[in-house]
């Protein structure tokens, strides 16, 4: 085979690939050109074709032959040869290590790898597997998958990740307790799906009640759902019932906010021997228990507290300066928009109740609506203090420091519902949104081992960071020349994504 240069009656050059072997025959036309440079470049085509075609490189000078291998073997690849394989390498090493790998359904790791990485929909989640990981999931096999997934990989699954959290924690002597709303973007109701109080603003949507418990740091113990109008404080208890009865996690501290604050709570706590920490509000207490707090509280300086006798145990009041300072504020800018309304004549005494700032109005004259600053003054008194009931034997100290952690679970719901986008959710059978919300709980237990992980190393780089590095870190599955045999080969890393790479592996 030779490359012959044929002149075109417009002009132009032909360049094509002639082949003598059996008479003249052209093989293949590479193209035609006007310019010089356009026709050599079209020449040089040419040779690599027939060095390509004959396999005959040893004829050609090195770099030449060079050049034809590595052009031939390029040829070979296309969009297939290379994928998304960061996270497998990250998420699903870690998937592993944890041992969830124990539930042998694959599309459990897929869906759950592909949560922490681009959490959406699940019909996206199949685009995003066939784009990204070359796999073919057809939407159908995922709806089947979620409606089997709960009932028989729940209990699983929730005990490999206290089984984990207590291994990293050592023991679980704190829980936290907390609770939130996950809305839906539909408007009818259910057994499940109820319109209720929500933390999320979405009053008009129906929702469910997310109860979550976590150890110290918020490493994952375990999760509840409840139908979406059932009251916080109503949830605690069952929920220790169940942990209790399915793990061996003894009798922790307990610790939440003010909304699990019932006599009943707090009586069943004590009589099944659970030491608790709850915030108190104490503006709620007695008269007496609060002309108490007012009498003892009254030169505290920051930092100090004072305790309280109390029928649930003790009750530690502290002040700060800080706590005085947010109060302070937060009542002036609502005392500006009160005297706003006065001013405007907008307020009657329909507005005399107890909701918010308007506790500060009273009726005076004829039907005059005003600001009582005696109420206002009396209000000041409670800047800065917080309280806080128990019925440990801890120091004061650190009962407020072990309630401070109470962030941990806040911050586990915002992980949840931001980076792992657990709501809005678009299900509507039972059993698919206990299993949406069981691979949002596994993904938060991968969150939070890869976060303990990159915080050990001193890598100053979020689990969100080391996500959005996964999607860029590519396999090549290639053949060498005369071989059958699939070869697969990582791509070279930037820097940030190898220190991730390493840290995992």
């Amino acid at each position: 085979m030779f490359v012959r240069q044929k002149r075109n009656r417009s002009g132009s050059v032909s360049v094509q690939v002639i082949d003598k072997t059996n008479g003249y025959r052209v093989v293949k036309t590479m193209g035609s050109a006007r310019r010089p440079e356009e026709i050599e470049r079209l020449v040089e085509l040419g040779n690599r074709f027939i060095v390509r075609q004959s396999r005959q490189y040893s004829l050609f000078p090195t770099e030449q032959r060079d050049n034809a291998v590595i052009l031939d073997f390029v040829e070979t690849l296309g969009n297939a040869s290379i994928r998304t394989i960061g996270p497998e390498l990250i998420f699903g090493r870690l998937f592993d290590e944890i041992g969830f790998n124990a539930i042998p359904e694959k599309l459990f790791r897929d869906i759950v790898v592909t949560r922490l990485v681009y959490p959406t929909s699940k019909l996206k989640t199949v685009d995003y597997l066939y784009r990204y990981r070359g796999k073919t999931v057809h939407p159908d096999q995922v709806y089947r998958f979620l409606d089997r997934l709960n009932e028989r990989y729940a209990p699983q699954a929730q005990q490999i990740a206290y089984e984990h959290s207590r291994k990293v924690l050592g023991q679980i002597s704190v829980v936290f307790y907390d609770m939130t709303s996950l809305y839906f973007e539909a408007e009818d109701e259910d057994d499940l799906r109820r319109i209720g109080f929500s933390k999320d603003g979405k009053f008009q949507n129906p929702q469910i009640m997310l109860g979550l418990l976590v150890g110290q740091g918020g490493y994952p113990i375990s999760y509840d759902i409840f139908e979406g109008n059932t009251f916080e404080g109503k949830t605690l208890i069952p929920v220790l019932e169940r942990i209790a009865r399915q793990y061996d996690v003894g009798r922790p501290v307990v610790v939440a906010d003010a909304a699990m604050l019932s006599h009943r709570n707090l009586a069943a706590l004590s009589r099944q021997g659970y030491p608790f920490i709850i915030a108190a509000r104490i503006r709620n207490e007695t008269q007496a228990v609060q002309e108490a707090i007012l009498a003892r509280c009254g030169g505290l300086q920051n930092g100090q507290c004072v305790e309280l006798e109390h029928e649930h145990g003790r009750l530690i009041v502290a002040y700060s300066d800080q706590r005085a300072r947010k109060d302070v504020y937060n009542r002036e800018r609502g005392l500006r928009r009160l005297r706003k309304r006065i001013g405007s004549g907008r307020l009657s005494k329909e507005h005399l109740n107890n909701r918010g700032y308007n506790r500060f109005l009273k009726l005076t004259g004829e039907a005059t609506v005003e600001l009582d600053e005696a109420k206002v003054a009396q209000a000041a008194r409670w800047d800065g203090l917080k309280g806080y009931l128990t019925n440990t034997q801890l120091s004061p100290d650190v009962v407020i420091e072990t309630y401070g952690e109470l962030w941990q679970i806040e911050r586990a719901f915002r992980i949840s519902k931001t980076d792992l986008r657990i709501r809005p959710m678009y299900h509507y059978r039972r059993r698919r949104i206990e299993a949406h919300v069981l691979v949002a709980f596994v993904a938060y237990t991968i969150y939070k081992e890869l976060e303990r992980r990159l915080a050990e190393a001193g890598l100053t780089m979020s689990p969100k960071r080391a996500a959005e590095l996964t999607q860029t870190m590519y396999e090549m599955t290639f053949r060498l020349p005369n071989d059958p045999q699939d070869h697969r080969k990582l791509l070279q890393m930037d820097p940030e994504q190898q220190a991730l790479y390493d840290l995992i592996h």
